[in-house]
């Protein structure tokens, strides 16, 4: 990575337009890297975009694709959807696949001469001749430049079965292998299309302009305009175009593009909206915050992209079986070719032709495009639902998980505490009166509860802010204290009061609260202690039933992770469900439990928020992120991001991921096993030409739809 790094500020990344193949795609780049001027390149196969560092040009890339005919253009280059756009893509479908139709018409044509005229007549032969040549164009030209170069791919199998059949008389098997080869090519490119589409709808999500108003005046302008701070109106039914603050109006939005939500959100002044997402109700002015490439969709949109380059282990695997595979193929099909008429005085002609059948049924292309064809289309699906899975490795990981952390707060629980509990000891003293006090010395605490004091506080008018507190401090670990009209306060645990000499039972009263998962704090002087206050932090409602459906999918270890006391972590814990509980602990020891439960289980996932927590996130083998939407830390530091800040997306990432790992071994397992048993029909010298390409193309077509089955899981 370091050495990329020098060259990232000449970094320029392209979209490419018509990879047929993983193989191609593998070609392109190592063609690239040999342009003059360019140190490096990646390409993303799931995303067709290539990443170029080093100096070249568009010319020089296309170049380095005509073997494919491929097209290239910056990646910031506008896109707009005018029907002359439209007409041209239709119009390079018919050209790109319009040789495939003259060489069907030939092919039935060479039928017919053949029933008229006999199989060896010149006319049967120079239809069938003509077809392949039509519908064999392209595949020969690189076919026949890697034969030259000893580069063994799937076009090389193919030119090499192609020129034997026609070598030996068997014209209208090879014109038959053409034809079928080029629609199994068009139709992989057309599925790796529709895998690809998942993310092609969210690039069309946001509007590409919007109504701003400038100098009092409101003007419609794109969206690479507009500049931070601007205010953009946006009325009932219009799509939000840029994030940004709500200043003014009310509405309802529905955010499910971003976070998956079907519910629409309220949204009033303060309020943060995405781009993308539709205003339902009421007039919005919205201060824009960010640039259109900096903005929460264009982030999702970019780190999928990058995710499904990111290459999963299975199809690491399978890229390095295949550099093997197909020259050990070559090598099968020439001893079958050469060894029984050698050794056993058979038939040249026959074993030639068995020969060139196992060339044309063990090209690898089923195996090839059944991992990629699998992960491009589950990231995509899960990034629809809310969910941003960062790459293939993560997509296996959540797949293969045996035991999952959960960080308490935020996570299990709201967040966001409430004071449950108020009880004056000393019954002298007026509860208002208390209180005020209590709000008054919180106002200027860190203490996580304080702003649930606050909030009481507000909510029941007590006055606390024109209150005078001199000489605030804090006691590390223990609580605060300060002086208000000559008279010193602390707020803290029983224990400080003890350490104070303050003596007053109220260690079971303490207790109790604990055990109902309750924090406790006491209020009080150095002579008497005066009331007792515990708030809790709310469990999520969807929390147990998020934790049941792990269960039923095979999770087989729950854990709760909090700093919290013993008392209130299993009253917690108690509420959702979960297997264990690890209370009192610091990140250090956070940490600790996720190493003991990856040498107990191996698949260990820890999930929280995203910033807190950060080394028990990163020891785990898929650490996830609640509520990614609007939180850039998120977005960039966890394997997976859950962007709404709803539980309930996490058994959807696992039943999604369980599905993929599922589909990706099918595919696998299909693949290598049609090959085999296609190859053992070489035995009883049953292997037809027919059967061959009917065997590879079927076998990719039948991974293909299988991959695309992933697009109909839902949440």
């Amino acid at each position: 990575m370091g050495e990329l790094e020098k060259w990232e500020d000449e970094k320029n990344v392209y979209r490419v337009q018509g990879f047929s193949c993983a193989n191609c795609a593998g070609k392109f780049e190592k063609n690239v890297k040999q342009i003059p001027g360019v140190q490096d390149a990646k390409v993303n196969f799931g995303a067709s975009k290539i990443s170029v560092y080093g100096a070249t040009s568009i010319e020089d890339l296309e170049k380095a694709g005509a073997f494919e005919n491929l097209k290239v253009e910056p990646e910031k280059k506008q896109k707009s959807n005018t029907d002359s756009e439209k007409i041209k893509s239709k119009e390079s479908f018919i050209k790109k696949h319009g040789n495939i139709l003259y060489s069907v018409l030939l092919i039935n044509i060479g039928y017919l001469s053949m029933l008229a005229n006999g199989e060896g007549n010149i006319i049967t032969i120079s239809l069938f001749a003509a077809a392949i040549v039509i519908g064999g164009y392209s595949l020969f030209k690189v076919g026949l430049q890697n034969l030259i170069r000893l580069d063994f791919d799937m076009k090389t199998l193919m030119t090499v079965a192609v020129i034997g059949a026609a070598l030996i008389g068997e014209w209208a098997e090879g014109a038959i292998v053409v034809i079928l080869f080029a629609i199994s090519e068009a139709l992989e490119r057309f599925s790796m299309d529709r895998a690809r589409q998942s993310i092609r709808s969210l690039m069309d999500i946001a509007p590409h302009e919007a109504i701003v108003r400038r100098n009092g005046q409101e003007t419609k302008i794109h969206v690479d305009d507009i500049l931070i701070g601007d205010i953009m109106i946006i009325k009932p039914g219009q799509k939000i175009a840029m994030d940004g603050i709500v200043v003014n109006g009310y509405s309802a939005v529905n955010q499910a593009t971003i976070t998956g939500e079907s519910v629409p959100v309220g949204k009033a002044i303060d309020d943060e909206v995405f781009a993308g997402t539709l205003n339902e109700e009421g007039l919005l002015e919205v201060s824009v915050t960010k640039l259109a490439e900096d903005t929460t969709l264009s982030k999702i949109i970019h780190l999928v992209e990058e995710a499904q380059a990111e290459r999963a282990p299975s199809q690491a695997f399978i890229d390095k079986f295949a550099k093997y595979y197909t020259p050990l193929i070559m090598i099968i099909a020439a001893l079958v070719a050469i060894i029984p008429p050698l050794v056993f005085a058979a038939s040249w002609e026959t074993w030639v032709y068995q020969g060139l059948a196992v060339l044309v049924v063990g090209c690898p292309c089923a195996l090839v495009i059944s991992t990629p064809v699998s992960i491009v289309t589950a990231i995509g699906n899960a990034a629809k639902n809310g969910v941003l899975v960062k790459g293939g490795v993560y997509l296996e990981e959540l797949g293969a998980l045996k035991a999952i952390a959960f960080d308490k707060t935020g996570t299990l629980t709201k967040g966001i505490p409430v004071v449950t509990d108020f009880e004056i000891i000393n019954n002298q003293a007026q509860p208002d009166q208390v209180f005020s006090t209590l709000a008054a010395l919180e106002n200027r605490s860190q203490h996580p509860l304080a702003s649930a004091i606050i909030k009481k506080a507000e909510q029941d008018n007590i006055n606390y802010a024109n209150i005078v507190v001199e000489n605030f401090s804090s006691i590390t670990g223990k609580g605060i204290r300060g002086d208000i009209n000559g008279t010193t306060y602390y707020i803290g645990s029983p224990g400080l009061f003890r350490e104070l000499g303050v003596e007053h039972v109220i260690e079971d009263k303490v207790t109790l609260l604990q055990e109902q998962g309750k924090t406790a704090m006491v209020l009080g002087t150095e002579k008497e202690i005066i009331a007792v206050i515990a708030a809790a932090d709310e469990v999520r409602e969807t929390s147990k039933e998020v934790i049941q459906k792990l269960y039923q999918l095979g999770i087989k270890k729950t854990i709760m992770l909090t700093g919290d006391n013993n008392q209130t972590a299993q009253a917690i814990a108690q509420l959702v469900d979960v297997t264990d509980v690890e209370s009192e602990l610091l990140p250090e020891g956070k940490l600790n439990v996720i190493k003991k439960l990856r040498a107990d289980y191996g698949h260990v996932s820890m999930i929280g928020d995203g910033v807190n927590d950060a080394p028990a996130l990163a020891a785990s083998t898929v650490g996830i992120a609640m509520g990614g939407a609007g939180t850039d830390t998120a977005l960039e530091t966890a394997d997976v991001a859950l962007m709404s800040d709803d539980l309930t997306k996490l058994p959807f990432a696992v039943k999604l991921s369980r599905k993929a790992l599922a589909i990706i071994k099918q595919n696998i397992t299909f693949s290598i096993a049609i090959k085999v048993i296609a190859l053992l029909l070489v035995i009883p010298g049953w292997l037809t030409l027919w059967i061959a390409i009917i065997a590879d193309m079927g076998a990719t077509l039948l991974v293909t739809a299988n991959g695309l089955r992933l697009l109909k899981v839902k949440d």
